[in-house]
């Protein structure tokens, strides 16, 4: 992880050293007192935390925070559910690149046991979005739902442009689709079968472009991936300024 993230009622008390984020600071970092790290409140601002003091049960932190708050995504991914292993790389990879929400669906072509997978019914989601947060030096967590129908997730995620990725029917290849700078984006993606006739007319009925990618047929993980990349890059959102390296 790249910055390690506190919600703001664990900043008032220490951290257990069983926690991984202690684990972390003392194993892979390797802070010692009086050393600081990198931390983000989540959904609040980045900062920097100091080793008080290490006892036998706890880590004892202090923390500053900077003024300024990161801004928030503007792109919303829609999903199509997929088996869990190929969700978990979607979610990680997702809050990496950066989204303000997740809309996992149901359709045509999922399989209807996958909203039921421990990933989803345990919470263990949370995890992989966490983990790509802070893999970015990010705070700002997005919002997951999960087993709606794709017409649900349409309605829910409303933006000022709509894309859908297609293999068949996309002819807009994708980073030709015009973006207005700084406007709201829904990025659609079908499950590991893609969509069916019904959903493109879905689809397009409420108003997105369907767009491909080329020739090659991509894992969905894949597809997304290079798709919120291509996104950023015609909304204008990767151009704010250089990239911090903060690796140790």
């Amino acid at each position: 992880m790249n910055i390690v993230l506190f919600e703001a009622a664990e900043t008032t008390r220490p951290l257990a050293l069983e926690d991984p984020r202690a684990r972390h600071v003392l194993d892979v970092l390797r802070r010692t007192a009086g050393e600081s790290f990198d931390v983000g409140l989540i959904d609040g601002p980045r900062g920097k935390a100091v080793v008080e003091s290490v006892t036998d049960e706890h880590l004892v932190l202090s923390f500053a925070w900077d003024t300024v708050l990161p801004e928030a995504d503007r792109i919303t991914l829609i999903a199509g559910l997929c088996r869990p292993q190929t969700s978990r790389r979607v979610l990680r990879e997702a809050a990496t690149l950066g989204v303000a929400g997740m809309l996992f669906a149901r359709t045509d072509r999922s399989e209807r046991t996958y909203a039921d997978s421990s990933l989803w019914t345990s919470g263990e989601y949370q995890r992989h979005v966490r983990a790509g947060v802070e893999q970015a030096f990010a705070t700002r967590m997005p919002t997951v739902a999960v087993g709606m129908d794709l017409g649900e997730a349409i309605t829910t995620a409303a933006g000022d442009t709509r894309i859908a990725l297609d293999n068949y029917e996309g002819i807009t290849p994708l980073h030709r689709v015009s973006v207005t700078v700084g406007a709201s984006i829904v990025l659609a993606a079908g499950s590991e079968r893609g969509w069916t006739a019904a959903e493109r007319d879905l689809l397009r009925d409420a108003g997105y472009e369907l767009a491909g990618m080329g020739s090659r047929v991509l894992r969905t993980e894949t597809a997304v991936i290079g798709a919120l990349a291509v996104v950023k890059a015609i909304s204008g959102a990767w151009d704010t300024g250089p990239t911090v390296d903060t690796r140790e």
